[in-house]
């Protein structure tokens, strides 16, 4: 399953920091360039899981890397930057987790086929929400209203945000730069610095985060008003 092992071996490297995918090239993909539009749900539903909302973070932190599988590498023709382009070469089947490769690497029993290999994982919240997003058609929806920026906490608003798209890179113990974001005393750390508003604004010397572009605007905005009223824990 040719796919199936360029997204395992790419999932080795970035939780090991590693810069650049080492596995061996094969055929590319060749994908013409299609763009399909976003669906936008006014009205959340607690029983539907949105591409923009609640897959992208995951496949941006986790799989959409520099030197494995953003736009520009491609590793093994597997390019996971966009809707269309994680589609086609992830070889997903609308309705059809469990025959789609981008999930059926995921529950692999094999050690050499999991992705990612053990002591790495997604967490079950994650893989069940890639299952259920494909099973309901893996469609690029997205939900406008999950925005509240009137009541931010931590818990309920900055930490879901934090966690989805930056502990591919930022959890263990080769994280990415030697920065650990697992909890809260570890993202404080980044307010009070200024790293976290500026990747994430990407602005300033350092790298922008996530690599595989900015973050939705509701969750800039809920990041955002969050340190405004102190970052608190919450």
């Amino acid at each position: 399953m040719k796919k199936a092992l360029g997204l395992v071996a790419m999932m080795v490297l970035v939780m090991a920091g590693i810069e650049s995918c080492k596995h061996e090239p094969e055929e590319e993909v060749q994908l013409t360039e299609t763009i399909t539009a976003v669906s936008t749900a006014d009205t959340c539903s607690l029983d539907t899981v949105y591409f923009v909302n609640d897959i992208l973070p995951i496949i941006s932190s986790n799989c959409a890397m520099s030197g494995c599988h953003d736009a520009d590498t491609k590793s093994d023709g597997v390019d996971l930057s966009t809707y269309d382009k994680i589609i086609a070469t992830g070889d997903i089947k609308p309705g059809d987790a469990d025959g789609s490769d981008l999930y059926e690497v995921l529950v692999e029993s094999d050690p050499d086929k999991i992705m990612p290999p053990p002591p790495a994982t997604l967490t079950p919240e994650q893989k069940n929400a890639i299952k259920i997003w494909i099973n309901q058609g893996a469609k690029n929806n997205k939900c406008t209203n999950k925005c509240d920026t009137s009541n931010v906490t931590f818990s309920v608003n900055v930490w879901p945000i934090i966690d989805a798209t930056c502990r591919g890179c930022h959890a263990g113990a080769n994280a990415s730069g030697g920065v650990r974001i697992t909890n809260y005393n570890q993202v404080k750390a980044i307010v009070d610095n200024g790293d976290l508003a500026n990747v994430l604004g990407r602005q300033g010397p350092k790298k922008p985060m996530p690599p595989g572009g900015p973050i939705e605007k509701c969750a800039s905005d809920q990041i955002r008003i969050w340190i405004a009223e102190g970052a608190k824990d919450n």
